[in-house]
């Protein structure tokens, strides 16, 4: 099966995505700033009203993906808040002034989520060598997903950055998980043409396409039978 991920910024979203056969959750707040922490209430709503897994964004302001020391005070409590929380996974990404994954401040992420899987979001496609960055990322355990867009605005003008991501993942446990500018109506094509085995969308399944709306059941429900169909 093709994983779809299905960004939530209220239970209702969470409800209405799972309903329709999403298989995970992102929670967000402040998803016209590229998604921000939600708050602890949100998070243990949603984790109480799906039964799919409920990854949360750890993101303490969408300045930079650049962090300093109290930053990173900031992300380390909210890591610890998520993991009492419930959350599957916590989702987040920063990078070094000169543009490299900052490893040291992932690895401090990584052991205040006490075990939880961890997606590296798309700060990774502001990294300076794409290849560099996700080979630094297979060397860490608990990064079991990269979201991308390839580098681009849209994942759909880099279909051959993710071609490439995809086969360097190959043989390791972690996934590419695809996103940013997906349409339903070029799902289906953009998985035969990249081999990903998961995608993620916010605004291509929202009413009217509006990041700010909530989600449209109907069209997660049509990119579900794509990928089935693409699938099988």
């Amino acid at each position: 099966m093709i994983l779809l991920e299905v960004i939530a910024t209220t239970v209702a979203d969470a409800r209405a995505a799972e309903r329709a056969g999403a298989n995970r959750i992102e929670l967000v707040t402040a998803m016209g700033e590229g998604g921000l922490t939600p708050s602890i209430g949100l998070i243990e709503a949603v984790v109480d009203a799906v039964r799919i897994p409920v990854n949360v964004i750890l993101r303490p302001h969408s300045r930079s993906f650049v962090y300093d020391a109290d930053d990173y005070a900031v992300m380390l409590r909210d890591a610890r808040a998520i993991v009492k929380a419930r959350a599957n996974a916590i989702v987040v990404g920063m990078l070094t002034p000169d543009g490299d994954v900052d490893i040291d401040g992932l690895s401090c992420i990584i052991d205040a989520a006490d075990g939880l899987q961890v997606t590296f979001h798309r700060a990774f496609d502001e990294a300076r060598d794409l290849r560099a960055a996700f080979d630094a990322l297979l060397k860490l355990e608990p990064v079991t997903n990269v979201l991308t867009s390839g580098g681009k605005p849209s994942v759909l003008d880099a279909q051959d950055v993710i071609a490439k991501l995809v086969a360097q993942s190959s043989g390791t446990r972690c996934t590419v998980l695809a996103g940013a500018g997906l349409t339903v109506d070029a799902v289906a094509p953009f998985v035969a043409s990249t081999g990903v085995s998961a995608v993620h969308f916010g605004s291509g399944v929202r009413i009217g396409g509006k990041g700010l709306a909530p989600v449209d059941a109907s069209a997660v429900a049509r990119v579900r039978t794509l990928l089935d169909a693409v699938n099988a």
